[in-house]
């Protein structure tokens, strides 16, 4: 039962991590912007054949394509540092100079 009064809008937490959902989604995205520019590299070391240094260079470019497109595509962000509040106390030196012994 809702009351009128009540404002059941969402809270905007700024300091809270985008959810798995998202972080995948734009993990797959990452990754298939990657794997595309793959393909318009291996075209243009062919449309570029003639000039063999700049076909090779497309080429090269397009060979660790993979590689990186799946590292950066299974890094996830990396988690915040949370400070610990914890009591610490000062660390006291015993105090110098002379000193009572009982002897029993």
């Amino acid at each position: 039962m809702k009351t009128p009064d009540r404002d059941d809008t969402a809270v905007l937490i700024t300091e809270a991590e985008p959810s798995y959902e998202d972080q995948f989604a734009a993990r797959k995205r990452k990754y298939m912007v990657m794997m595309s520019l793959r393909v318009p590299c291996l075209i243009l070391a062919g449309v570029f054949h003639e000039t063999w240094w700049l076909a090779l260079g497309f080429v090269a470019l397009s060979i660790p394509l993979p590689w990186v497109a799946v590292l950066i595509a299974n890094d996830r962000p990396p988690r915040k540092a949370e400070t610990v509040n914890r009591y610490r106390r000062e660390a006291k030196a015993l105090e110098s100079g002379p000193r009572q012994v009982i002897d029993g």
